[in-house]
């Protein structure tokens, strides 16, 4: 039978890849059973979550000892992120689960000791390329062939990852790239014979990541012989600062509204009702900025470097049942090639019918539908109250932990909605992480605490930001969309104070949001607080700042950006 088959073990999204090749023109099968790969011409693996997990899934569907005979048959075989990962001896993550053996080393933790960067690596990195071809004649050079498989040292690609290969001299002829996070130097693909691995997602790399799979679908990196060229293998450079990107997510608030239409929405203060003709809010029809998959398409078109779906409709009160939002995702995903987050609802459930619904599943359902990664807003407050009540011991069965261990922590956002609490001096809040302000209260208080809130911002609880943000990275939260519902909608900027506290308080990335109004603030919060990334969503949904103008400008200021063209 022969053709390209898909390895899914049953972890993460793969809906993405499968859309990627689908846009390319080209047909993919999923593996049922172990003869389907033994009997495919071409095969791509792509694993997500945790080293261990994918080996033990591998080895529990009888997968593993197929996967190796396939690859030493000489067939084309394509790993992506755990799936290149797999391809070593071990990993530091589960050093007692050995992996597939095809390449000696071991797969390692980043060095979290390393101030100038957050674990995860998550967002876009560049790539130096290691091998190249001395062509001998110009007729070898026309037909194509391609060593990189269509990587290109110019542009960046997208990672998500807390473990990875350092560089090692000693299996130099695998390795086709390097990357440098902080001060490390790790693997970011190989590629020897027929085998071809990625460390980052092409099918999340925008355009520049089309072109890494069109090229290993037309086999452009297949049958390069050795006789009439030279490979040649240099050494990585290490540089002074690595060229990790700054992301710019657009955010989208996804609710149905008075006819029952799935719409993106903003509001001001948490309100997304238009205000009445007495000027009162809360009266008029609910705001409609778009259809969120048109909005979401634009965005990507626009150079987003993410993109988050905040569902705010009443499905989210059972979301297995969210059939809308849920085909939002599967219909954003087959057009939208960067990482995608679903927010809201992500939780254990209880359905009309009175069925049961962990959180674990529920993420699932997200992840199976195109989500690269879910966000958890309320439950993440109610988790880390049993946590401290606890003495910060671990149940082991919360959302965060369960949905954490079984697809990692980079697929674990926490979003965070705190207020200020002003206050006249910190023995006047001892049970509190409280900071001094540079702007003072309405009573002229000069500290003040950040409250955590849930149900949408309408509920106080008496836990601070810092509390929240430290236990989550606990827990194995893999990242922080820290909001302010001080400075939401308000245009004036993000809270510095507050994301420069949380920025130092955890070693997980953490993406600023509310408050943004024009381009000089996206460069303000990236240059006072050295965030990952930066969110908006209104001035972006009703244009008054593009995303490519803050991208120019950020450019222009010399922080770094990704730039992405639409060619393929």
């Amino acid at each position: 039978m022969g053709g390209l088959y898909l390895l899914d073990y049953g972890a993460g999204n793969v809906r993405s890849l499968v859309n990627a090749v689908n846009r390319l023109g080209y047909e993919i099968e999923w593996v049922k059973e172990p003869g389907d790969i033994l009997k495919a011409d071409k095969v791509i693996f792509p694993g997500v979550g945790a080293f261990g997990s994918a080996m033990q899934s591998l080895v529990e569907k009888n997968y593993a000892e197929p996967l190796k005979h396939f690859i030493k048959s000489g067939k084309p075989f394509m790993g992506i992120c755990v799936g290149l990962q797999t391809l070593f001896e071990r990993s530091e993550e589960n050093p007692n689960v050995p992996g597939l053996g095809i390449i000696p080393g071991t797969v390692k933790l980043f060095n979290k000791d390393d101030n100038n960067k957050a674990v995860p690596h998550m967002g876009w990195n560049k790539v130096n390329c290691l091998k190249e071809i001395k062509y001998n004649n110009v007729q070898q050079q026309k037909e194509g062939k391609d060593i990189h498989c269509g990587i290109k040292q110019d542009n960046v690609y997208y990672f998500i990852h807390s473990y990875a290969v350092p560089y090692n001299e000693d299996i130099k002829e695998w390795i086709l790239s390097t990357t440098q996070y902080g001060n490390e130097i790790f693997i970011s693909s190989i590629q020897k014979d027929n085998v071809f691995g990625t460390q980052f997602h092409p099918e999340k790399s925008g355009y520049a990541g089309l072109r890494i799979l069109k090229s290993f679908l037309e086999g452009r990196s297949e049958n390069i012989s050795l006789d009439d060229k030279e490979i040649i293998i240099k050494n990585p450079i290490k540089l002074p600062k690595d060229k990790f990107t700054k992301r710019i997510i657009a955010c989208l608030d996804v609710r149905t509204n008075d006819q029952g239409d799935l719409v993106v929405t903003k509001g001001d203060q948490y309100d997304v009702r238009e205000r009445s003709t007495n000027n009162d809010f809360g009266c008029g029809q609910i705001r409609n900025l778009g259809k969120p998959v048109d909005l979401a398409r634009r965005y990507f078109d626009d150079g987003a470097d993410e993109i988050t779906f905040l569902n705010i409709t009443s499905f989210r009160n059972c979301p297995l049942t969210d059939l809308p939002m849920l085909q939002i995702l599967k219909l954003t995903s087959e057009t939208v090639f960067v990482p995608l987050t679903i927010g809201g609802g992500i939780r254990d459930v209880i359905d009309p019918d009175g069925k049961f619904h962990s959180a674990l599943e529920v993420a699932g359902e997200y992840f199976r539908s195109g989500a690269d990664k879910v966000s958890i807003g309320s439950d993440a407050v109610y988790a880390v109250e049993k946590y401290l009540a606890n003495d910060k011991k671990l149940s082991g069965n919360t959302s965060i932990e369960t949905i954490a261990h079984a697809y990692g922590s980079q697929a674990v956002v926490i979003s965070v909605d705190p207020r200020r609490i002003y206050v006249n001096s910190p023995e006047a809040e001892p049970n509190h992480h409280l900071i001094k302000t540079s702007f003072p209260g309405p009573n002229g208080e000069f500290w003040c605490w950040y409250q955590c809130t849930v149900k949408g911002g309408r509920e106080g609880r008496d836990i601070d930001v810092h509390q929240l943000v430290t236990s989550c990275e606990a827990m194995g939260a893999g990242e922080i969309l820290l909001n302010c519902m001080d400075k939401d909608g308000t245009n004036s900027g993000y809270d510095l104070e507050l994301i420069d506290d949380v920025k130092k308080a955890v070693r997980i990335p953490v993406i600023a949001s509310s408050g943004a109004g024009k381009e000089e603030h996206f460069a303000e919060v990236f240059d006072k607080t050295n965030v990952e990334a930066a969110l908006a969503a209104g001035i972006f949904h009703r244009q008054e700042v593009p995303i490519q103008n803050v991208k120019n400008y950020l450019r222009e200021r010399n922080i770094l950006i990704r730039s992405d063209d639409s060619s393929l």
